[in-house]
């Protein structure tokens, strides 16, 4: 585990602050692949709004991590060498009720999802998805709202729609343009904004202002959110 030496009294000082007197997002990472440990440790770290207050390897150093710090958020792998990450979750629940945890794995079966986000989860990525928009999930899970990634927004739109009577899109739905119905599919396949731009063969640039277009219309406000409410109201099917 790696700890930064003016931190390890993190847990007694006040909460660290940028220049202006906000407050930092003080982050537990737990990743047992030192190349990815790595590679999301610099992301933090280059991020002016994140403080990386711990770096752990296995689960063991992530509890230790738990119990020694005050943090914000624990953003953890599931498969670690000594155990499973949901296990930090549901350390983190006892020891930081008032925390965060997000997960990032390889695994998407619906019982490990599920089992993740029953244990106090809030947001869900998966390692396949693009880790630049790791600092944008951060910053929707401290707003409030579940980043997770389409390929997550399926089970849990199949397990919360399982025994539920279909609805018809109401006469006064959202009215999205073929351009937003095709960015929407995209979004729902989890695509980047660089890819949906060369499928639909439009500018980059045009890309954010159709999603913003897309928020506005369904009352949402990330991704996530998006391909839920498009399923929900049969816009999309997952």
């Amino acid at each position: 585990m790696t700890i930064k030496p003016e931190e390890r009294d993190a847990d007694l000082s006040p909460p660290a602050q940028k220049a202006g007197g906000a407050a930092l997002c003080r982050i537990i990472l737990s990743e047992d692949d030192p190349i990815i440990r790595e590679r999301l440790s610099k992301l933090i770290s280059a991020w002016q709004d994140g403080l990386l207050l711990a770096s752990c390897g296995t689960l063991a150093e992530t509890i230790e991590a738990i119990s020694t710090h005050d943090f914000d958020l624990l953003i953890t792998d599931l498969n670690l060498p000594d155990g499973n990450g949901i296990e930090a979750i549901e350390a983190l629940r006892i020891a930081r009720p008032e925390a965060q945890a997000m997960v990032i794995s390889v695994l998407a079966d619906d019982r490990t999802v599920l089992n993740s986000i029953e244990a106090g989860a809030t947001g869900y990525l998966l390692k396949d998805a693009d880790f630049t928009d790791l600092i944008e999930a951060i910053t929707d899970l401290m707003a409030g709202r579940s980043p997770i990634s389409s390929r997550i927004a399926r089970i849990l739109v199949k397990r919360l729609s399982a025994g539920t009577p279909e609805t018809s899109l109401p006469d006064n739905g959202p009215k999205l343009t073929d351009r937003e119905m095709d960015i929407l599919w995209g979004i729902s396949k989890g695509f980047t904004y660089a890819e949906l731009a060369q499928r639909l063969e439009i500018s980059r640039q045009t890309v954010p202002v159709h999603i913003r277009n897309i928020y506005r219309k369904l009352q949402v406000s990330n991704r996530s959110e998006a391909v839920f409410e498009a399923a929900r109201q049969g816009l999309i099917k997952l």
